[in-house]
């Protein structure tokens, strides 16, 4: 402290006492309010004068924090490759999948199994999670049953199936063929394969075709699926159709809001991105966006959780669906391949001779894909 300064703190403190002894002799009952202020006001004027004395370096240390808080504020995670953001468009083809193309399906799939391992959050959050209602609910209120569609739906000639390579079982024939382990085409839009890696192309193309009411799909795949529910009930097992064919924006949707009550949960979005990828499929790379997966549920049991799976439904559809064309599309024990938890209620149209062999050599669509398909 220079000269100057020390004269002015003392200065001022000699104004202070010489104040508050005039005071006191005036008014000898108040001294201790004297006594006060002289305290308050030395103490006040002291912690100023410090930070006065010290202005340059209390001003190099604000600008150093306001440095560090800026750059951690707008610092954004970085992204992983194996994660594919859809574009407003159903068939969308942008750099992060086209990164994604480049790798194996194989290798494409197990990491984003190690990713989502790997991801470390709140337990609780998961548990939490878990007993929310499965997104795919959402889509409940939205449900008919095979008797629904029956009363409004007219029948597509079964002749007119032939050229789809469908059989209906009302039609057995008079000798078994076996079905032939050859190559399947590509370019078949029965076994088109949709998922993050491979999302809708560009120039895919169909027809909705109406199940019944404003329930749609794609219309080359109704007569099997009611030949599946007719099936069903024939051995007693009532089969109740929800969530067929979804616009961009319900999958979005969809999507979205698994997101955001990950992230009301106290998750990164990147975090809750790959967790909710998990669960709902993302937006661009949904098969109900192309109208050939339907969601099933039954009386009794009208939850799309794994419990659907252990029902008389879920069993038949399991050793049944094959037989009209249909596959479970998510399988227990092939979420590192299909990167999509088990789903025993969402059923795929792929085509009797392919279902025929995914069912019989317990394969996923991905794996019939790198073995079967040129």
């Amino acid at each position: 402290m220079n000269a100057s300064n020390l004269q002015k703190k003392l200065t001022f403190k000699s104004k202070v006492i010489s104040q508050v002894e005039k005071f006191n002799r005036k008014h000898k009952a108040l001294s201790f309010l004297g006594l006060a202020y002289a305290v308050l006001a030395i103490t006040t004027y002291n912690f100023l004068f410090y930070f006065y004395r010290n202005g340059k370096r209390f001003t190099a240390l604000a600008c150093i924090l306001l440095f560090f808080v800026s750059s951690s504020s707008f610092s954004y995670p970085a992204m992983s490759l194996n994660i594919s953001f859809a574009s407003d468009s159903s068939g969308e083809s942008d750099e992060v999948l086209g990164t994604s193309r480049a790798l194996s399906d194989e290798t494409v799939a197990e990491s984003d199994a190690e990713l989502v391992a790997e991801t470390v959050v709140d337990s609780s959050v998961i548990e939490q999670e878990s007993t929310d209602v499965n997104p795919d609910v959402a889509e409940i209120d939205n449900m008919v049953s095979l008797n629904e569609i029956l009363e409004s739906t007219e029948q597509i000639d079964p002749e007119a199936l032939a050229a789809y390579g469908y059989v209906s079982d009302a039609e057995e024939k008079e000798e078994e063929t076996e079905v032939q382990e050859e190559s399947f085409s590509s370019d078949d839009w029965k076994i088109v394969l949709v998922n993050k890696q491979h999302p809708i192309p560009e120039d895919y193309s169909f027809e909705l075709g109406t199940i019944s009411g404003s329930m749609r799909c794609d219309e080359r795949i109704i007569t099997p699926l009611l030949d599946m529910l007719k099936g069903a009930r024939t051995d007693g097992v009532n089969l109740i159709v929800c969530s067929p064919y979804r616009d961009l924006d319900r999958q979005t949707m969809l999507f979205s809001n698994k997101v955001g009550r990950y992230m009301d949960g106290g998750l990164s979005y990147m975090d809750a991105y790959n967790l909710a990828s998990q669960a709902v499929t993302v937006p661009g790379s949904s098969e109900h966006q192309i109208g050939l997966a339907v969601d099933i549920i039954t009386d009794g049991y009208s939850s799309l959780d794994e419990g659907f799976g252990d029902t008389a439904a879920g069993k038949w559809l399991a050793a049944n669906s094959s037989k009209y064309g249909f596959i479970l599309r998510y399988p227990d024990g092939k979420e590192n391949i299909t990167s999509i938890e088990y789903e025993p209620w969402h059923f795929r149209y792929v085509g009797v001779d392919a279902a025929t062999v995914i069912t019989d050599n317990d394969l996923c669509l991905e794996e019939f894909w790198n073995i079967y398909v040129d």
